[in-house]
């Protein structure tokens, strides 16, 4: 299976990019590189004049790949919710129960994919940042909502494969649409708040505990 994963590529939609960044060695090192900058600075930082400096390569041969940073956002948050949902149906293929694969899911989304190994991209570090970055692509208003389905494809493709998960466990439960959405934020939010505004967040949140919430959020949301 760690083969199989290996040799993914996700297709991520060519709206995001210009020229496909893993056509050629410099549109790997460029996407190797901004991810670590991004993990680093944080996306209001990052810029191309600092990542042509650390690919060695002009600003004008970053823009041949990538209109603006905002769009190679995009195309890290399409590979991470696409990479997801390879783990998840590999993950879940083995799987009878209906609440065992939506346990699963809910273990994967809190906690990360299960298999990070690929040609392309440091999936920890990628981790990171959807987390850290996601509502600066998602809450913007150049983004209108006609090709928000186009420029998420991936994001879209994996809540409406946790929908479907829903909906086979719970047929009847009214907004299951709703409840893959609250998932997702709360576990984007309290991940961001865990790292920047600890306050907010019990020391014990983490781990088994973490998952564990949300497992009972999810499950005591079906009762209904």
């Amino acid at each position: 299976m760690h083969r199989i994963m290996r040799n993914i590529i996700i297709p991520v939609s060519h709206d995001i990019f210009i020229k496909d960044p893993l056509s050629s060695a410099l549109g790997k090192r460029i996407l190797k590189e901004s991810l670590a900058l991004i993990e680093v600075k944080g996306i209001e930082a990052f810029n191309f004049k600092m990542l042509s400096s650390k690919v060695e390569c002009t600003e004008a041969a970053i823009y041949r790949y990538f209109e603006n940073k905002n769009k190679l956002l995009l195309y890290y948050i399409n590979w991470y919710w696409g990479w997801l949902e390879y783990n998840l149906v590999y993950c879940t293929a083995n799987l009878e129960s209906p609440a065992d694969k939506l346990k699963m899911a809910i273990s994967l989304l809190v906690e990360g994919p299960l298999y990070q190994e690929n040609q392309y991209l440091n999936i920890h570090s990628l981790n990171r940042v959807v987390w850290e970055e996601s509502n600066k692509s998602f809450m913007i208003r150049e983004l209108k909502s006609d090709t928000k389905s186009k420029m998420l494809q991936q994001f879209y493709d994996f809540s409406e494969r946790l929908k479907d998960l829903i909906i086979a466990y719970k047929p009847d439960f009214p907004f299951p649409k709703v409840l893959v959405s609250t998932l997702i934020w709360s576990s984007i939010l309290n991940t961001f708040s865990q790292r920047h505004m600890a306050d907010l967040i019990e020391e014990n949140f983490n781990g088994q505990n973490k998952v564990d919430f949300y497992y009972n959020m999810v499950f005591n949301s079906l009762k209904r």
